[in-house]
């Protein structure tokens, strides 16, 4: 009978110790929708290295590409809900719904932090006569439609919603100024010193190259505060006196429902990583904006860009649904 009770209270210890222990207990899958090797890719590779260091556990990246990043945001969504499949969502996520690429919205994720927010600019030709983002507003306003040209993204990238939601909250209809999609920014500032396109609205990192070399200039950079990189290049709000923010923006999720206690622990973590010296000296030397919001402040975020984006994507043809 001793021996029984003995063998009875080893296994309810062993069962409460096994309740009691603290997430993580095995390694955690971080899902990067784009290939290996691009920015969000490397971005997610140094937040993994941190995050294994603070959660004690192994954080595998894998990239799930495929449909413009709807099969990987896709698989965060349908992830079992016990945070050991998470993800680094991209700006492109609130865009799908909109499009009909895909059912999810905003409300099918756990925000747990945003990390990285890249600014979009107003960047024109060295040699242009617009000093100012309102020299630039008047003239898209009095000329035709199509007489000015952007270019530097693609049909429906971030920078392209964030410069035609500028023009419209300066009351401009952002179907007056014509898209011209290249592959990335580099080519489309080449299009920009050779006159074939007279606006990129990427962001201040991606011309610096030409800012420098003197054949283009930043008329306003599209955040809350100026670039300390670029302190020289004012908000547009300091020109236009109305705040305007928009860009390109990567951060950790989960799915919907996700275990508490694993979303909290995850949050903690992602914070302590973004603080470290070697996560802020690898965004600034790469170029990407460090910009931290936590679980509550990153959820506001993304409804309100849900919403934001359902409107601009409205205004300029591309969406399937109405905002």
């Amino acid at each position: 009978m001793l021996k029984k009770m003995t063998f009875a209270s080893i296994a309810l210890l062993a069962a409460a110790g096994t309740a009691m222990a603290e997430y993580p207990e095995k390694p955690i899958t971080m899902i990067v929708p784009w290939n290996a090797g691009g920015g969000t890719d490397a971005v997610a590779r140094m937040l993994a290295k941190g995050l294994e260091a603070e959660l004690g556990t192994n954080v595998a990246v894998v990239n799930r590409s495929g449909g413009a990043g709807v099969v990987g945001h896709n698989a965060m969504v349908t992830a079992p809900t016990d945070g050991y499949t998470i993800g680094f969502a991209t700006a492109e996520m609130v865009t799908y719904y909109w499009t009909g690429n895909a059912e999810f919205t905003d409300e099918d994720f756990t925000p747990i932090g945003l990390v990285n927010f890249d600014s979009g600019a107003f960047h024109v030709a060295a040699g242009s006569d617009w000093e100012t983002v309102g020299d630039a507003v008047e003239a898209i306003k009095a000329e035709p439609a199509g007489t000015f040209k952007m270019s530097g993204t693609a049909v429906g990238a971030a920078y392209h919603l964030a410069f035609a939601g500028f023009l419209q909250q300066q009351g401009v209809d952002p179907l007056k100024v014509t898209m011209v999609p290249s592959q990335g920014a580099a080519p489309g500032f080449q299009e920009l010193a050779a006159g074939g396109v007279q606006i990129i609205p990427s962001s201040l990192p991606e011309g610096k190259t030409m800012m420098d070399a003197g054949r283009s200039k930043a008329l306003a950079v599209f955040a809350e505060e100026r670039n300390p990189a670029f302190p020289d290049v004012p908000t547009a709000e300091e020109q236009t006196g109305e705040a305007y923010s928009g860009g390109t923006w990567r951060g950790v999720v989960g799915p919907k429902d996700m275990d508490a206690e694993a979303a909290a622990k995850l949050e903690a973590a992602v914070k302590t990583v973004f603080d470290s010296e070697e996560f802020q000296n690898f965004m600034s030397q790469q170029g990407f904006g460090a910009r931290y919001l936590d679980a509550s402040g990153f959820g506001e975020f993304l409804d309100e860009t849900q919403t934001s984006v359902g409107e601009v994507m409205n205004a300029i043809g591309l969406a399937q649904r109405g905002s």
